[in-house]
């Protein structure tokens, strides 16, 4: 039936369908790029799209999609698809998402592979398509086909590994996972450091779709995030804080202080979070945010104010801070956000937090070498204390 479907419509083989695309594409960057040729790749597109899924009342070919997700790989397609989707017309931008999709996570039948074999491909052999994705942001029209895409393939430790220790610039060669160094610090100049500034100064579709990519990357990968933290602590801490934490944009700037709040009490970041409290600067910045006018922002700050306080063993630079507003804290703390009457949890984190302040030492006491937020069975105190 499948079969019949395409002979009756002399689609092209799939073969015929992945070349020709990839032959029309270099003219959408041609400066007098013809509609006529927007037209064909969009029905080349949707094509591809037909053979991957069928529609609705006829079924794709096994066969023959998996000639076209070998084709698709043999000719390098995916590349070229990547650095042009913003020139694609809106539906053909979604059917270039759609085979993306399907292609990364195709497996032929009886196949006993784990991954998918493009998937693996392009991790192992041409990571340069990951890369690709990510200067999607670079344009408003690709932020979204490219972020969906990247989010999926993302469910992968060694994606999220090739976007964080990247360092190629446009047109070199991208790093390979044998050649990754976890214990090297970067200069801030690879693919991952450009999600700031895609965040902070793109558009809405575009600054709204890389803050999802960029939580994706913080928050599921526990292996790789936190030698990659701690390693790059400084630089990273002072964009995030710099340019994210002081958005001007309210949205960006009440999201960055939620996941701050969550990247610090994650059991995995540990060392990281042990670091940030640590720093006189970074307390200073998280009492200004409860200064805010705006009540969302005031409260996500707060749940990141929390752990300095709750810490047990604070620093001098940190215990110096509080002491020199103790009295101010606790008339302030009481009364904050006052009206969330139904959030028992808030309420109990604020009592303690009081607590805590009220019990302080009136000078800074040098906190005992080898001890942490850490107690005997493993768990982080501040986050059981105040979670």
């Amino acid at each position: 039936m499948a079969s019949f479907f395409f002979s009756r419509n002399k689609s092209k083989a799939p073969t015929e369908l992945v070349k020709h695309t990839k032959d029309l594409l270099p003219r959408l960057w041609e400066p007098a790029g013809s509609q006529k040729t927007e037209e064909e790749l969009a029905r080349l597109l949707a094509q591809m799209k037909l053979v991957l899924q069928g529609t609705q009342e006829t079924d794709s070919s096994p066969e023959q999609a998996q000639q076209l997700v070998t084709s698709v790989i043999q000719e390098d397609l995916l590349v070229s698809l990547a650095r042009s989707v913003h020139l694609l017309p809106f539906e053909s931008r979604k059917d270039t998402q759609t085979i993306f999709s399907y292609v990364l996570r195709f497996k032929p039948p009886n196949s006993t592979e784990h991954d998918a074999p493009a998937l693996a491909y392009v991790i192992n052999n041409r990571p340069e398509i990951i890369i690709e994705l990510c200067r999607g942001y670079e344009h408003k029209e690709s932020a979204m086909p490219c972020g969906t895409v990247l989010r999926e393939i993302l469910k992968h430790d060694e994606v999220a590994e090739i976007i964080l220790y990247d360092q190629s610039k446009e047109g070199e060669r991208v790093v390979r996972l044998n050649q990754i160094r976890p214990d090297v610090k970067q200069t801030g100049s690879g693919i991952f450091w450009k999600f700031f500034a895609w965040i902070d100064r793109g558009a809405f579709e575009v600054s709204t779709d890389a803050f999802t990519t960029f939580r994706e990357i913080l928050t599921k990968h526990k292996q790789v995030v936190p030698q990659y933290l701690a390693t790059n602590f400084d630089l990273f801490f002072s964009r995030y804080n710099s340019i994210l934490v002081q958005s001007p944009s309210y949205v960006t700037k009440r999201q960055s202080i939620k996941l701050l709040g969550e990247i610090l009490l994650d059991r995995a970041n540990y060392t990281v979070m042990t670091a940030y409290v640590d720093r006189g600067e970074h307390l200073k910045l998280c009492m200004n945010l409860l200064k805010d006018d705006r009540k969302m922002v005031q409260y996500e700050g707060f749940h990141v104010f929390k752990v300095f306080v709750a810490n047990p063993h604070k620093s001098v630079a940190v215990q110096r801070i509080i002491l020199n507003n103790r009295d101010r804290l606790l008339k302030f703390l009481p009364k904050f956000l006052e009206d969330r009457t139904e959030d028992d949890q808030f309420t109990d984190e604020k009592s303690f937090l009081v607590r805590q302040i009220e019990t302080m030492p009136p000078v800074p006491v040098e906190p005992a070498k080898g001890q942490n937020m850490v107690n005997g069975n493993g768990n982080g105190a501040v986050a059981a204390s105040v979670k």
